[in-house]
């Protein structure tokens, strides 16, 4: 990977990832490799890197070796994780050690498109999967841990894993997270709730969308809300829109919340 660096892509990456001193990705290195090259890595060296290897290049300093670090581990995964294989035992303990090794070295994906190009493949799907490390609650206080941590980016992962248990039709993982981030202070995660309440809408119900939004709406902020609704019509968007924040128009007041407890 050092050998196809290019200085004039570093520079770009440099500025778009906000590396600069006061932004969220101060001090990150970069190579200057697009993604369809790490990819390319990856194809060719997961097969033969062992799991055990994988650390080595999640502690890189350089961003897109830890991007082919977290490549490797979702592509390990996913081949554990097919439908033939889903309760397979020797499966189950190969998809867990994958997530237990994701989740020690959460830290180092410390940029949004390290987040979201890896934890909805290993993490979300490893929701809907049987796991020796315990059942439904257990998997609730993994995320609960995620949401609550002071690492912006493991709030992230909490939050966008959900795009693949939307993806397999459970919409209560994104409703139970896009209310807990609801007053998130960064830009980032307004971006990543709304994101995912869309594709939430867009791959379980447009109703169930709408019913989050009555309740929320007014106190959303208004680049969630903007993501959330990109999917609709213009003329529904518009109303959505017109929402005070500071209050609630009657016809989109909900007095019971249908998401408590999920």
């Amino acid at each position: 990977m050092e050998s196809l660096r290019n200085e004039e892509q570093r520079r770009v990456l440099m500025g778009f990832f906000k590396t600069g001193p006061g932004e969220y990705g101060y001090g990150d290195e970069f190579l200057g490799l697009k993604v369809p090259q790490t990819r390319e890595v990856v194809k060719s060296v997961a097969k033969d890197i062992v799991l055990e290897e994988v650390p080595e290049l999640l502690m890189s300093k350089w961003h897109e070796v830890r991007l082919c670090g977290l490549l490797i581990l979702v592509d390990k995964f996913e081949r554990l994780a097919t439908k033939r294989l889903a309760n397979d035992e020797k499966a189950i303990r190969g998809r867990d050690e994958i997530l237990t090794m994701y989740l020690k070295y959460a830290e180092r994906a410390n940029n949004w498109d390290l987040v979201d190009l890896s934890v909805h493949k290993i993490l979300g799907h490893w929701l809907l999967l049987p796991s020796n490390l315990g059942d439904r609650d257990i998997k609730l206080k993994v995320l609960d841990e995620l949401a609550a941590s002071p690492c912006l980016w493991k709030q992230r992962m909490s939050m966008v894993c959900t795009w693949k248990t939307s993806q397999m039709g459970d919409p209560s993982w994104c409703l139970r997270y896009a209310e807990i981030h609801l007053h998130h202070p960064h830009d980032l995660m307004h971006k990543a709730v709304g994101w995912m309440l869309r594709e939430m809408g867009k791959r379980v119900s447009m109703d169930l969308l709408r019913e989050f939004l009555r309740q929320h709406a007014h106190e959303m902020p208004r680049t969630m809300l903007r993501y959330a609704i990109e999917k609709m019509s213009e003329k529904e968007r518009k109303e959505w829109m017109s929402v005070p924040a500071d209050g609630v128009v009657s016809d989109y007041v909900v007095k019971t919340n249908p998401f408590a407890g999920i």
